[in-house]
């Protein structure tokens, strides 16, 4: 293997802004290649044993900030760059130059090196996609080995993406990897008029801008130094179905 990533937990019961420094500061210590830092989702009502958990155990929103704002600090102090969406990999590790040559991708486990290609899905609830066609395996293991046994592909669930699907995807995943976007590489690629069919997004971007989070110019959209660390919120704007439903229970949580 070339490098060693480690995935780190934030918001955890009983955990507090203290505990956590102290974490941070062994992490570092080892010095890992690649971190991942993501928020602990309670989801009590999809996952049995979280229902075990006393919900007062849990940090509040203000301290699960003061712990990102915490890690952050430190892991750019130790040298660490910014990958985006919870990542953070050291200079020389390939994910970190793969942002700066503008070759990074994202796909169902995070950020990667390897260009956007089609998933194969092997397991128990495994998600994969071929083209525009994504389909999500059995979440039950007996139910799942039944298919199998039978020689059926275990798959439950299957999604087909519309146009505006592929096209909203290809948005999405340029502000996530390059931080950029470019108007006229999207109108080529897709066949549309990027100002006139994104036009509520734009009006909804300028909350960011003003916030300096976005910067617009003739040619595009580009995320801000600062606005990298809000990445996610930038591009859930081109969500149409999150845009729709903005109330829905969500499994990531933006903090």
């Amino acid at each position: 293997y070339e490098s060693v990533n480690m995935d780190l937990i934030y918001g955890l019961p009983l955990q507090t802004p203290e505990t956590f420094n102290e974490t941070l500061d062994q992490v570092i210590s080892l010095k890992p290649h690649r971190i991942a830092l993501y928020a602990y989702a309670h989801l009590p009502e999809r996952f049995k044993p979280q229902r075990r958990i006393h919900e007062n155990d849990i940090p509040s929103a203000k301290n699960k900030i003061t712990m990102l704002s915490l890690a952050i600090e430190k892991f750019l102090e130790a040298g660490y760059v910014y990958v985006g969406m919870d990542h953070f990999a050291l200079p020389n590790d390939s994910l970190a130059i793969a942002k700066r040559q503008g070759r990074l991708h994202r796909n169902f486990q995070g950020y990667s090196t390897q260009p956007d290609c089609d998933i194969i899905a092997l397991g128990v609830s495994a998600i994969g996609r071929v083209g525009a066609n994504y389909n999500q395996n059995s979440k039950e293991l007996e139910d799942y080995y039944d298919h199998l046994n039978h020689g059926r592909f275990p798959i439950v669930k299957g999604l087909v993406l519309s146009k505006d699907d592929i096209v909203r995807r290809a948005v999405i995943m340029e502000i996530m990897c390059q931080g950029r976007l470019d108007f006229e590489s999207i109108e080529l690629a897709y066949l549309i008029n990027f100002k006139e069919y994104f036009s509520s997004e734009i009006n909804l971007l300028k909350n960011f801008e003003e916030k300096k989070f976005v910067e617009f110019d003739d040619a595009g959209i580009q995320v801000t130094d600062t606005g990298w660390f809000f990445v996610r919120a930038i591009a859930m704007i081109f969500d149409r179905y999150l845009q729709l439903d903005q109330n829905r229970k969500r499994f990531s949580k933006i903090l």
